[in-house]
Protein backbone atom coordinates (compact mmCIF):
# COMPACT_ATOMS: atom_id res chain seq x y z
CA UNK A 1 0.00 0.00 0.00
CA UNK A 2 3.09 2.82 1.03
CA UNK A 3 4.20 1.44 -2.84
CA UNK A 4 0.73 2.18 -4.33
CA UNK A 5 0.68 5.65 -2.63
CA UNK A 6 4.36 6.29 -3.55
CA UNK A 7 3.04 6.18 -6.92
CA UNK A 8 0.04 8.56 -6.61
CA UNK A 9 -0.27 10.89 -9.25
CA UNK A 10 -1.41 14.68 -8.22
CA UNK A 11 -3.26 16.20 -5.27
CA UNK A 12 -6.95 15.05 -6.50
CA UNK A 13 -5.13 11.31 -7.04
CA UNK A 14 -3.61 11.59 -3.61
CA UNK A 15 -7.06 12.23 -1.90
CA UNK A 16 -8.18 9.20 -3.58
CA UNK A 17 -5.42 7.70 -2.81
CA UNK A 18 -6.48 8.18 0.79
CA UNK A 19 -9.75 6.91 0.62
CA UNK A 20 -8.11 3.24 1.25
CA UNK A 21 -6.66 4.94 4.46
CA UNK A 22 -3.78 7.11 5.24
CA UNK A 23 -0.65 5.22 5.02
CA UNK A 24 2.18 6.95 3.98
CA UNK A 25 3.31 9.73 6.69
CA UNK A 26 0.48 9.33 9.29
CA UNK A 27 1.98 6.71 11.22
CA UNK A 28 5.56 5.44 12.03
CA UNK A 29 7.70 2.84 10.03
CA UNK A 30 9.40 0.31 10.72
CA UNK A 31 13.06 1.42 12.24
CA UNK A 32 16.38 0.39 9.97
CA UNK A 33 19.04 -1.21 11.57
CA UNK A 34 20.63 0.83 14.16
CA UNK A 35 23.89 -0.02 12.33
CA UNK A 36 23.09 1.63 9.57
CA UNK A 37 22.04 5.26 10.69
CA UNK A 38 24.94 4.90 13.75
CA UNK A 39 27.69 6.38 11.77
CA UNK A 40 26.10 9.45 10.59
CA UNK A 41 27.01 12.43 12.28
CA UNK A 42 24.24 14.83 13.19
CA UNK A 43 24.25 18.17 11.24
CA UNK A 44 25.16 21.10 12.54
CA UNK A 45 22.72 23.50 14.84
CA UNK A 46 22.97 26.54 16.84
CA UNK A 47 23.05 25.68 20.41
CA UNK A 48 20.99 28.46 21.44
CA UNK A 49 17.82 27.13 19.66
CA UNK A 50 16.24 23.70 19.25
CA UNK A 51 17.16 21.76 16.81
CA UNK A 52 14.49 20.48 14.88
CA UNK A 53 16.81 18.04 12.18
CA UNK A 54 15.49 14.78 11.50
CA UNK A 55 12.45 12.40 10.26
CA UNK A 56 8.74 13.71 10.94
CA UNK A 57 5.83 11.95 10.26
CA UNK A 58 2.72 13.73 10.34
CA UNK A 59 0.10 13.13 13.10
CA UNK A 60 -3.34 14.98 12.82
CA UNK A 61 -4.09 13.60 16.71
CA UNK A 62 -1.73 16.65 17.94
CA UNK A 63 -4.11 18.99 19.75
CA UNK A 64 -3.78 22.60 18.56
CA UNK A 65 -0.97 24.97 20.29
CA UNK A 66 -2.78 27.60 21.85
CA UNK A 67 0.65 29.88 22.16
CA UNK A 68 1.09 29.52 18.30
CA UNK A 69 -2.61 29.85 17.67
CA UNK A 70 -2.42 32.67 19.63
CA UNK A 71 -0.04 34.60 17.06
CA UNK A 72 -2.50 34.33 14.04
CA UNK A 73 -3.13 37.46 12.77
CA UNK A 74 -6.82 38.76 12.97
CA UNK A 75 -8.97 38.03 10.51
CA UNK A 76 -8.01 34.48 9.95
CA UNK A 77 -10.03 31.87 9.11
CA UNK A 78 -9.17 28.56 10.53
CA UNK A 79 -8.74 25.55 7.68
CA UNK A 80 -8.83 22.35 9.25
CA UNK A 81 -8.20 19.88 6.34
CA UNK A 82 -4.51 19.30 7.39
CA UNK A 83 -3.43 15.40 6.63
CA UNK A 84 -5.83 13.16 4.22
CA UNK A 85 -9.11 15.52 4.69
CA UNK A 86 -10.51 16.90 1.79
CA UNK A 87 -12.43 20.10 1.63
CA UNK A 88 -15.82 19.38 -0.44
CA UNK A 89 -16.78 21.46 -3.03
CA UNK A 90 -17.94 24.87 -2.37
CA UNK A 91 -16.48 24.80 0.62
CA UNK A 92 -13.35 26.96 1.59
CA UNK A 93 -13.22 26.31 5.27
CA UNK A 94 -14.35 30.34 6.14
CA UNK A 95 -11.92 31.59 3.66
CA UNK A 96 -13.95 34.85 1.83
CA UNK A 97 -13.55 35.04 -2.35
CA UNK A 98 -13.59 37.51 -4.50
CA UNK A 99 -16.21 36.94 -7.06
CA UNK A 100 -13.55 36.45 -9.53
CA UNK A 101 -12.42 33.40 -7.37
CA UNK A 102 -15.58 32.16 -6.55
CA UNK A 103 -16.81 31.94 -10.76
CA UNK A 104 -12.99 30.14 -11.04
CA UNK A 105 -13.99 27.84 -8.13
CA UNK A 106 -17.54 26.86 -9.90
CA UNK A 107 -15.75 25.54 -12.94
CA UNK A 108 -13.84 23.20 -11.50
CA UNK A 109 -13.36 19.92 -12.41
CA UNK A 110 -11.50 17.49 -10.34
CA UNK A 111 -10.91 14.88 -13.10
CA UNK A 112 -8.53 17.53 -14.98
CA UNK A 113 -5.63 16.66 -12.64
CA UNK A 114 -5.97 12.92 -13.56
CA UNK A 115 -4.32 13.52 -16.88
CA UNK A 116 -1.06 12.60 -18.42
CA UNK A 117 -0.44 16.22 -18.71
CA UNK A 118 -1.65 17.16 -15.36
CA UNK A 119 -0.89 13.88 -12.98
CA UNK A 120 2.53 14.74 -11.74
CA UNK A 121 2.39 18.42 -11.57
CA UNK A 122 3.33 19.58 -7.97
CA UNK A 123 1.39 22.27 -5.81
CA UNK A 124 3.09 24.68 -3.97
CA UNK A 125 4.44 24.23 -0.22
CA UNK A 126 1.39 26.24 1.54
CA UNK A 127 -0.80 22.75 -0.23
CA UNK A 128 2.01 19.91 -0.30
CA UNK A 129 3.40 21.10 3.62
CA UNK A 130 0.35 19.75 5.15
CA UNK A 131 -0.17 16.66 3.09
CA UNK A 132 0.30 12.97 4.47
CA UNK A 133 3.52 12.43 3.46
CA UNK A 134 6.72 12.75 5.95
CA UNK A 135 9.44 15.76 5.79
CA UNK A 136 13.15 15.60 6.81
CA UNK A 137 14.47 18.39 8.05
CA UNK A 138 18.35 19.50 8.04
CA UNK A 139 19.41 22.29 10.02
CA UNK A 140 22.49 24.68 10.81
CA UNK A 141 22.85 28.53 12.38
CA UNK A 142 22.92 29.67 8.45
CA UNK A 143 20.07 28.11 6.71
CA UNK A 144 17.36 25.15 7.32
CA UNK A 145 16.81 22.56 4.70
CA UNK A 146 13.04 21.01 4.44
CA UNK A 147 13.17 17.92 2.30
CA UNK A 148 9.48 16.62 1.67
CA UNK A 149 8.28 13.43 0.51
CA UNK A 150 5.66 14.59 -1.47
CA UNK A 151 6.56 15.68 -5.20
CA UNK A 152 10.48 15.38 -3.86
CA UNK A 153 9.99 19.22 -2.96
CA UNK A 154 13.06 20.64 -1.14
CA UNK A 155 12.52 24.29 0.74
CA UNK A 156 15.77 26.40 1.81
CA UNK A 157 15.22 28.65 4.67
CA UNK A 158 17.71 31.18 4.74
CA UNK A 159 18.54 32.54 8.65
CA UNK A 160 21.38 34.70 7.45
CA UNK A 161 18.64 38.29 6.34
CA UNK A 162 19.21 37.35 2.74
CA UNK A 163 16.66 38.85 0.50
CA UNK A 164 15.67 37.46 -2.95
CA UNK A 165 17.70 39.38 -6.38
CA UNK A 166 15.25 41.53 -8.18
CA UNK A 167 14.79 38.53 -11.01
CA UNK A 168 14.66 35.92 -8.53
CA UNK A 169 11.98 33.42 -10.26
CA UNK A 170 8.43 31.71 -8.80
CA UNK A 171 8.71 28.53 -7.82
CA UNK A 172 6.36 25.99 -6.00
CA UNK A 173 8.77 26.19 -2.90
CA UNK A 174 9.07 29.95 -3.34
CA UNK A 175 11.65 32.27 -1.24
CA UNK A 176 12.37 31.76 2.69
CA UNK A 177 13.85 33.58 4.91
CA UNK A 178 13.69 32.85 9.01
CA UNK A 179 14.70 34.38 12.08
CA UNK A 180 13.99 33.26 15.83
CA UNK A 181 12.06 34.58 18.13
CA UNK A 182 13.04 32.86 21.07
CA UNK A 183 12.28 29.25 20.76
CA UNK A 184 9.85 29.47 18.02
CA UNK A 185 11.14 30.09 14.39
CA UNK A 186 9.40 32.19 11.84
CA UNK A 187 9.32 31.53 8.11
CA UNK A 188 7.80 33.69 5.86
CA UNK A 189 7.86 32.68 2.29
CA UNK A 190 7.17 34.64 -1.10
CA UNK A 191 7.68 34.00 -5.20
CA UNK A 192 5.46 31.23 -4.90
CA UNK A 193 3.71 29.94 -8.48
CA UNK A 194 0.31 29.94 -8.39
CA UNK A 195 -1.29 26.46 -7.37
CA UNK A 196 -4.28 25.33 -5.23
CA UNK A 197 -4.92 26.23 -1.93
CA UNK A 198 -7.89 23.84 -0.53
CA UNK A 199 -7.59 21.36 -3.85
CA UNK A 200 -11.58 21.93 -4.70
CA UNK A 201 -11.25 24.76 -7.34
CA UNK A 202 -9.45 27.60 -4.97
CA UNK A 203 -5.81 28.63 -6.30
CA UNK A 204 -3.45 31.24 -4.68
CA UNK A 205 -1.82 33.36 -7.00
CA UNK A 206 1.85 34.66 -7.49
CA UNK A 207 0.83 37.27 -4.96
CA UNK A 208 0.46 34.73 -2.13
CA UNK A 209 2.67 35.40 1.03
CA UNK A 210 3.02 32.72 3.98
CA UNK A 211 4.14 33.28 7.10
CA UNK A 212 4.65 30.16 9.19
CA UNK A 213 5.91 29.51 13.02
CA UNK A 214 7.43 26.21 13.82
CA UNK A 215 8.47 24.97 17.43
CA UNK A 216 8.39 21.98 19.52
CA UNK A 217 6.00 20.69 21.52
CA UNK A 218 6.68 19.58 25.50
CA UNK A 219 6.70 16.07 23.87
CA UNK A 220 9.48 16.46 21.62
CA UNK A 221 6.38 16.94 19.13
CA UNK A 222 7.41 19.61 16.30
CA UNK A 223 4.35 22.09 16.17
CA UNK A 224 3.56 25.08 12.78
CA UNK A 225 1.04 27.42 11.94
CA UNK A 226 0.68 28.00 8.17
CA UNK A 227 -0.44 31.80 7.37
CA UNK A 228 -1.61 32.42 4.03
CA UNK A 229 -2.56 35.62 2.68
CA UNK A 230 -3.78 36.53 -0.85
CA UNK A 231 -5.32 39.94 -1.89
CA UNK A 232 -5.85 38.36 -5.70
CA UNK A 233 -8.33 36.15 -4.53
CA UNK A 234 -9.05 36.47 -0.34
CA UNK A 235 -10.45 38.91 1.36
CA UNK A 236 -9.25 37.58 4.59
CA UNK A 237 -6.44 35.34 5.95
CA UNK A 238 -6.03 31.45 6.32
CA UNK A 239 -4.58 29.48 8.69
CA UNK A 240 -3.77 25.99 9.16
CA UNK A 241 -2.21 23.62 12.30
CA UNK A 242 0.32 21.06 11.17
CA UNK A 243 1.69 18.72 13.47
CA UNK A 244 4.47 15.92 13.45
CA UNK A 245 6.05 13.28 15.34
CA UNK A 246 10.14 12.30 15.22
CA UNK A 247 11.52 8.79 13.96
CA UNK A 248 14.58 8.07 14.56
CA UNK A 249 16.59 6.12 11.85
CA UNK A 250 14.54 7.08 8.83
CA UNK A 251 14.50 9.40 5.51
CA UNK A 252 12.04 10.14 2.92
CA UNK A 253 11.56 8.36 -0.06
CA UNK A 254 11.55 9.03 -3.58
CA UNK A 255 8.39 9.94 -4.51
CA UNK A 256 8.32 8.83 -7.75
CA UNK A 257 5.25 10.42 -9.78
CA UNK A 258 4.14 8.39 -12.77
CA UNK A 259 1.75 10.03 -14.74
CA UNK A 260 0.89 7.28 -16.69
CA UNK A 261 -1.01 6.13 -13.54
CA UNK A 262 -3.63 8.75 -14.11
CA UNK A 263 -4.93 5.63 -16.69
CA UNK A 264 -5.99 3.59 -13.71
CA UNK A 265 -8.71 5.77 -12.97
CA UNK A 266 -12.29 5.65 -14.92
CA UNK A 267 -13.23 8.78 -15.83
CA UNK A 268 -17.22 9.43 -15.84
CA UNK A 269 -18.16 10.27 -19.18
CA UNK A 270 -20.10 13.77 -17.69
CA UNK A 271 -16.73 14.94 -15.87
CA UNK A 272 -14.07 13.89 -18.40
CA UNK A 273 -11.82 16.59 -18.91
CA UNK A 274 -12.38 19.38 -21.64
CA UNK A 275 -10.05 18.98 -25.25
Amino acid sequence: MAALLRMRVGPFGVALGLLLGCVAGCGPRQPVAASATAARAAPPSAAAHPDFSGFWNLDVRIPRDADLMSKVAPNTAFIDDTGPVELPAGDFGGLQLKPAAVAAAKKWNPYEQLTTENACKPPSIIYAMQGPFPIEIFQSSVFIVIKLEYYDMVRMIFLDGRQPESDYPDSKVGFSTGHWEGATLVVETTHLEAATLTNNGLDHTNKVQVVERFKLGADGSLLSTQEFADPEVLDNRGVRFIAWRKQAGQHVFPYECDPGFAGNYTLPPKAKPSK
